[in-house]
């Protein structure tokens, strides 16, 4: 007996590690020419051990729970041996209820990363300095994953997490390496979590509960209800949108989520389709010949 038990103890131990993320991590350095590959192998091996291993939230999820997330790092410039330049894309994704379906939640790709990385180097994460861009950069968008997850499930349920985004914006102030002050672009990580906790932009976050938890999360059992609290929440965001139309959030969110609801209301009534298009046609231009497809596509 006393042997078995440190084995459960350990056991019973297992899914409390790790457990809010099912992260995929992928480096890619095709363009960096002549370079010591093993390094961005080993890269990718400490960056998913970092992600997945690391206990982000004090709440316990289940295996199905977990948030499907992807980070993907495509290197262009091996500056030094330990030095690196190059973009990070990172996705996310949310189940809906009642269906084999994942919604989108982030797809959005940063185009300033600049950091660095030793071969044999343990990755450490320090919630009070900036001691690895790096490092602060995964758990900055972490962060930012988990606060649009728990969005969706309650309302401005994610405010804890975009607060800890902030903290580490905050922390990356006097940092050598851009993309974490204001002044240097209307686009960077600065704006998009000042945008998510900004007030002026709260029918946003209201926006992702009533769009996931009860527009999408009833479509299954009701699409026609569903679409239509779809619909409401997306005309919300005529207001704060028209307050300030260069706002981050906006092609950060319509990135993730345009070819979605396209679809969505591709199968509404006439007199629906007509009345969303004109709205997201003046929230999201960008997009506009996605919208043309609302009205091409076939009547219920």
């Amino acid at each position: 007996m006393l042997r078995i038990l440190p084995i459960l103890l350990f056991l019973i131990s297992l899914p409390l590690q790790g457990q809010e993320l099912r992260c995929q991590i992928n480096v890619t350095s095709s363009q960096v020419q002549g370079s010591n590959k093993s390094v961005y192998d080993a890269m990718r091996k400490n960056l998913y051990e970092f992600v997945n291993n690391k206990k982000w939230t004090d709440h316990i999820f289940d295996e199905d729970e977990r948030i499907d997330c992807s980070f993907m790092f495509r290197i262009t410039d091996q500056i030094s041996t330990d030095e690196f330049r190059g973009t990070l894309t990172v996705q996310a994704r949310r189940p809906v209820f009642g269906s084999a379906y994942s919604t989108t939640l982030l797809n959005h790709q940063d185009q300033d990363i600049h950091f660095r990385f030793a071969e044999f180097e343990t990755l450490e994460f320090n919630e009070t300095a900036h001691t690895s861009n790096l490092v602060s950069i995964l758990a900055y968008y972490i962060n930012i994953i988990l606060g649009l997850d728990y969005d969706t499930f309650s309302l401005e349920g994610g405010s804890l997490f975009y607060e800890r985004a902030e903290q580490i914006v905050s922390n990356a102030a006097n940092a050598p390496e851009t993309g974490w002050k204001a002044f240097e672009s209307q686009k960077n990580r600065y704006w998009l979590v000042e945008n998510l906790l900004n007030s002026k932009y709260e029918a946003f976050r209201s926006m992702l509960y009533n769009y996931h938890r009860l527009g999408l999360d009833a479509m299954t059992e009701n699409p026609n209800d569903g679409r239509s609290v779809i619909a409401e929440a997306i005309t919300e965001l005529r207001r704060p949108y028209r307050e300030n139309t260069m706002a981050m959030i906006w092609p950060v969110f319509f990135t993730s989520k345009a070819d979605e609801i396209s679809n969505i209301f591709s199968e509404g009534f006439p007199d629906e389709k007509a009345r969303i298009v004109q709205v997201l046609k003046e929230i999201s231009p960008a997009n506009s010949s996605k919208w043309d497809n609302i009205n091409k596509s076939g009547d219920i």
